[in-house]
């Protein structure tokens, strides 16, 4: 399986730019896919994907600027252990600065599922 992102003009339909999903690795199971919506912000799309990373890329060219590997366990601010994992679902919210995405889906990335919210600053 493969995927990855495309930016089109809404005007002339025409591709801007491709960028493929980058692959998996040694990681398995694992979907190099992208079944998550995306959402953006000024110069910047975050998408989250089937492999369990979370990724900010370039609105000017598909440039990969920042991403972020889901899956591990997380203590929670109540204590509780949670499973990152797949990002399979709704796109990222983007509010005050900050972007909050949820994973931990385990359809793809092998890991029992927990779910956590994660906040990263959009800085």
């Amino acid at each position: 399986m493969g995927g990855g992102i495309t930016a089109v003009d809404v005007g002339t339909g025409e591709k801007v730019w491709s960028t493929p999903h980058p692959p998996c690795g040694n990681r398995k199971p694992c979907s190099p896919t992208q079944a998550a919506a995306v959402s953006a912000t000024a110069g910047v799309v975050f998408s989250g994907s089937n492999d369990g990373r979370i990724r900010a890329y370039s609105t000017q060219d598909g440039k990969i600027l920042w991403e972020y590997d889901t899956v591990q366990e997380f203590t929670t601010v109540n204590a509780v252990k949670a499973k990152g994992g797949s990002i399979n679902n709704g796109g990222p919210a983007i509010a005050g600065g900050m972007v909050f995405t949820n994973a931990g889906y385990s359809h793809h990335s092998g890991i029992i599922p927990g779910n956590v919210l994660l906040a990263f600053s959009a800085q």
